[in-house]
């Protein structure tokens, strides 16, 4: 015996599973879809430097350091209201954020180093130095420091005339 369901019902099953579906996805951690959209941008960055697109690498750069920026708004909101462990995942994914983008600064200064680029790879080694300005981030300023003064031996014109 063959037992047939009128169409509404098929209807109805197909909208309740799309619902389902729907909801499953908002329930995702939003702490977990900004991690990943940083990865994205950080994926996209190095793509783009491997494709030498800069402009495109520094815009991917510029939108980790925007995100990091939101997450910073939102732990400062976040602290005031309490639900302290929330306020800790926001802002270690900040911090990691924040990280990411002064590596990659680093990053694209190494580029322009390898590219013969002295000038470039000088501002964006300055560029650490400059924004990253949080005690914590001591370690990039330093390390953008120190290359600043590799890139001057590197670019430094030679004194010997034969070389």
């Amino acid at each position: 015996m063959k037992i047939v369901l009128p169409h509404r019902i098929y209807h109805i099953v197909g909208v309740i599973s799309l619902f389902i579906i729907l909801l499953s996805g908002c329930a995702q951690d939003s702490y977990q879809r900004r991690a990943d959209v940083m990865k994205d941008h950080v994926e996209a960055f190095y793509s783009h430097l491997k494709a030498n697109r800069v402009g495109s690498a520094v815009h991917e750069n510029e939108q980790i350091e925007l995100m990091a920026d939101q997450m910073a708004d939102a732990v400062k909101k976040r602290g005031h209201m309490g639900g302290v462990g929330q306020v800790e995942r926001e802002f270690a994914l900040m911090k990691t954020t924040r990280e990411t983008a002064a590596q990659n600064w680093i990053a694209l200064g190494q580029y322009f180093t390898l590219k013969q680029q002295p000038d470039r790879a000088r501002a964006s080694y300055q560029r650490v130095i400059d924004t990253y300005t949080n005690p914590t981030e001591r370690a990039y300023r330093e390390q953008a420091a120190r290359a600043l003064k590799d890139l001057d031996i590197v670019s430094a014109p030679s004194v010997d005339p034969t070389h």
